[in-house]
């Protein structure tokens, strides 16, 4: 199982969030390429990237810090936050993101979703973020009535290269993540899980990977940039990078 470092980019700086609340930030740093390089340099294959102004706003914000994440780095790159057109699927991936992470777009624009996976099978991610269960769009500023499970039904034959599941209420909290949700996902998913939200011990990570293989990482944030968690030692734990 991965354990994946977040880069979760605001304004240009990387910064984390609680609860996904934009007003609730800590600043961890301004210079974006050198967060990157401290995560291969540290040993991950793969990081994950959130464009915290596009989740909201609905177009990307950070695209130049993104590029020279790109330029930096040699390691996988997944990015999410603010993707609702096909052109800025083809941009990402043009420039070297390995992966696209679509979340408001898969519950509000199912035909664009459905034309990126028939373009791009398998580098498309489905971010399925949930608060008490239902699918949160626009950033986590707005809850949908859908619930995540029944999306996650309805996607199914779809060519997603993967879920993340985050529980909003967990994200930035270091409490732990949610083991009978992510079960529930893990279960009913046709494709491989990534866990997200409230991961900080090396025990949750331990918890995470026992859900099964068809869990494919862990995304961790404030618990690393906080030194809860850290790196080389939670890759260990887990027995491969």
């Amino acid at each position: 199982m991965l354990v994946i470092p977040a880069i979760d980019l605001k304004d240009g700086r990387c910064v984390r969030l609680r609860q996904g609340d934009m007003a609730a930030e800590t600043v961890y740093s301004d210079d974006i390429p050198a967060v990157a390089r401290q995560w291969q340099q540290g040993g991950a294959t793969l990081i994950h990237v959130v464009d915290l102004n596009g989740a909201v706003d609905g177009e990307p914000h950070n695209l130049s810090q993104i590029e020279a994440i790109i330029r930096t780095v040699s390691v996988n790159i997944q990015v999410g936050g603010g993707i609702r057109t096909i052109e800025m699927v083809r941009r990402y991936l043009g420039a070297g993101v390995t992966r696209v992470v679509l979340g408001t777009a898969a519950l509000t624009d199912r035909s664009f979703l459905e034309k990126a996976c028939m373009e791009f099978p398998r580098q498309i991610l489905l971010g399925l973020d949930a608060r008490d269960g239902k699918v949160a769009v626009k950033g986590w500023t707005a809850v949908s009535e859908t619930r995540a499970t029944d999306l996650l039904k309805e996607l199914a034959s779809y060519a997603l290269g993967a879920v993340i599941y985050t529980d909003i209420a967990r994200d930035g909290m270091l409490g732990g993540p949610n083991l009978e949700a992510l079960r529930e996902v893990v279960e009913l998913s046709s494709f491989p899980v990534i866990a997200s939200g409230g991961i900080s011990r090396i025990e949750d990570l331990r918890a995470v990977q026992a859900l099964g293989p068809r869990v494919e990482g862990a995304i961790v944030g404030k618990a690393l940039y906080d030194g809860k968690l850290e790196y080389r030692a939670a890759v260990m734990a887990l027995g491969k990078a």
